[in-house]
């Protein structure tokens, strides 16, 4: 809406009546990809600012814990190694959602049990939405194998599956792997 200088009321306008192409994130937002927004511009004749369209993106890792402690730490270990990457935490699978569709990340390091939403539904949903799941890296952990085994957490939708307390070097060899 900024970009055109428009309202979002006529954003929806446009994305209802199919002139410009959209996803719903998790959350229930519209997100539109650079290369659809660009497409419209260039269909409706609006001028195409190229230094909006340059790909400077960062990698992105999300971590969701309901233990602010525990996403604390990964927080600043990942910090410390991955310096030039974004990372952010969230404590719930709602915000892990929310999250997921703003900054649509390229790895979530997702706690399987967590109030509001657990992880297991974090990872259906986001698997479910195939516009921003293909390249999201799932990184399930749990303190929980009795209730939450490896084969239930991959069927979800994680890609892989680490049990708590975590071991350091473990868990940054499993993220180099995912990255």
């Amino acid at each position: 809406a900024r970009y055109c200088e428009t309202s979002v009321k006529q954003v929806n306008r446009w994305i209802y009546r199919g002139e410009l192409t959209a996803f719903q994130n998790p959350g229930g937002h519209f997100r539109i990809t650079k290369k659809d927004f660009r497409e419209f511009l260039e269909r409706f004749g609006m001028p195409v600012r190229e230094e909006f369209f340059r790909s400077e993106r960062k990698k992105t890792i999300l971590i969701a814990d309901d233990d602010a402690d525990l996403a604390d730490g990964i927080y600043d270990m990942l910090q410390n190694r991955y310096r030039d990457f974004q990372i952010e935490a969230v404590y719930d699978g709602y915000e892990a959602l929310i999250t997921v569709g703003n900054i649509n990340p390229d790895l979530i390091i997702l706690d399987i049990r967590m109030p509001k939403i657990d992880g297991l539904e974090v990872c259906r949903r986001i698997r479910k939405n195939r516009v921003i799941s293909n390249h999201i890296k799932i990184l399930a952990i749990t303190g929980h194998s009795d209730a939450y085994d490896r084969k239930t957490v991959l069927a979800a939708g994680a890609d892989e599956y680490l049990l708590k307390p975590l071991d350091k070097e473990v868990m940054l060899d499993y993220v180099e792997q995912l990255l």
